[in-house]
């Protein structure tokens, strides 16, 4: 009976053993990130580079500005005379030499000479809602959203803008825009999204599809949208259809740190960040997931993950955080 009792439990732990081996991830074999140390301790919330891929912009909390000229291994403060008012800036975005900065509250800013110097674009007190992110698209075009889902666009350097939409969507989480002019807003309470596209009037609002509140969402290359939500789960919509999704998948159940945003850089690879230096990666398109645990040890929240190219990406956050991604490492 002894023997008995103890086959029992020694299966008993075998089989939990596996199931947890099962709710963790496996470490990815290599680490593509270098922690870049960057003078301040603000919030990052954005990243953009000039025409020279080795000039690039950071901006965040508290009108935290700087510049890089050697792609991003060491940065300088640069300080703006915009009074004694503290901003937020939440956006940069550069075409060429041509940049433009987003921030709360209410602040636009433009440059025609790589940053050189930056002029402050008058805005109407007519607008609804704050700055929240601003695209370079060409010379003296730019497109601004709102922090309630407003759309403008301006062909003369600022000076005039006309609205894409006729009524904002309301309170923002986030708002995301595709390579051919779609955009995708979550609601500031998760709770549903809309989409817009080019020479529509409207948003077009959608339900979550499930009880878990949306944290985030944007475009796969191929068009599809993704989205994270509440718990650490992650979904794909099925082509050309908004309102169908496949599959959610939650990578790691055996953790609960959250899920913020998603970038992609190649068409099957794509990186996942979150909360306590969680960075999650996919080889297969989101199929599967691999963690990235050397970077567990940096404090803070990563927010943002962005890649410019195949070969150059970044990880921003929480604490003057910013990860560098390094080419040569994985290949190596």
């Amino acid at each position: 009976m002894r023997t008995l009792k103890r086959i029992v439990m020694l299966l008993a732990v075998v089989i939990l053993c596996a199931s947890c081996a099962n709710r963790y991830l496996s470490s990815l074999d290599y680490n593509p990130w270098q922690l870049v140390q960057l003078p301040t301790d603000a919030t990052i919330a954005d990243i953009s580079f000039a025409s020279d891929r080795k000039h690039g912009w950071v901006v965040g909390s508290n009108s935290t500005l700087l510049e890089t000229n050697d792609g991003g291994e060491t940065w300088e403060l640069r300080s703006l005379n915009l009074g004694d008012q503290k901003y937020r800036f939440d956006s940069v975005s550069f075409n060429g030499e041509e940049g433009w900065i987003a921030g709360q509250p209410g602040l636009l800013l433009h440059t025609i000479d790589g940053g050189k110097s930056w002029g402050r674009i008058p805005l109407s007190a007519k607008l609804p809602g704050s700055p929240n992110t601003v695209l370079a698209l060409g010379p003296q075009t730019a497109q601004m959203t709102t922090d309630i889902g407003a759309i403008y666009r301006t062909t003369d350097g600022g000076k005039n803008w006309k609205a894409e939409v006729q009524e904002a969507v309301g309170v923002v989480r986030n708002i995301s825009r595709s390579n051919d002019g779609q955009y995708v807003a979550v609601s500031a309470k998760g709770n549903f999204y809309s989409v817009w596209r080019p020479g529509q009037e409207a948003w077009e609002p959608h339900n979550r599809n499930s009880s878990r509140r949306v944290q985030n969402m944007g475009f796969t290359p191929d068009g599809r949208l993704w989205m994270l939500a509440r718990g650490g789960q992650v979904q794909f919509s099925e082509a050309n259809d908004f309102e169908s999704w496949q599959t959610a998948n939650s990578p790691e159940s055996a953790t609960s740190w959250g899920f913020l945003d998603l970038a992609y850089r190649t068409p099957d690879e794509l990186w996942v960040s979150g909360g306590s230096g969680n960075l999650l990666c996919s080889l297969d398109g989101g199929k599967t997931w691999l963690k990235d645990r050397d970077v567990e040890n940096i404090p803070g929240n990563f927010y943002k993950v962005v890649f410019l190219s195949p070969d150059q990406g970044f990880v921003i956050g929480q604490r003057g955080t910013l990860l560098k991604y390094q080419a040569s490492v994985k290949s190596a």
